[in-house]
């Protein structure tokens, strides 16, 4: 079992920064890609970023590229994302969780979410 628990949503003005953390209880081989997700109203939850714990690899969404930042702390078991520049279109649930593989989007392991509102 991995369990992840999701800080640092808020409200903020568009333009604004945001730094989530997602704070895992173990880092295992079988899970070992951390993701953000996040889900609108109404939308579909979508992938928003991905990190390898072990290779630092990473994945952004084209919405995320250019102002989202992904990172991690093995040493802390933490996983990080950074938001720049924030457009009332990120409003959004961000969750993260845990995967087998970047092959895929499948996530076993989920936190209980985090809300972020950006206002304009």
């Amino acid at each position: 079992q991995v369990q992840l628990v999701e800080s640092g949503g808020g409200l903020v003005q568009a333009g604004g920064s945001l730094r989530l953390s997602c704070a895992v209880s173990r880092r295992t081989s079988t899970h070992p890609i951390i993701s953000w997700f996040h889900q609108a109203p109404g939308k579909e939850r979508e992938v928003v970023a991905r990190i390898s714990w072990s290779t630092g690899t990473t994945y952004y969404a084209d919405s995320a590229k250019g102002r989202f930042t992904i990172s991690r702390d093995n040493a802390k078991n933490t996983v990080y994302l950074q938001m720049n520049s924030l457009k009332p279109e990120d409003t959004a649930v961000y969750y993260c969780a845990a995967g087998p593989s970047f092959a895929t989007f499948r996530s076993d392991y989920w936190g209980q979410g985090t809300q972020v509102t950006v206002s304009s």
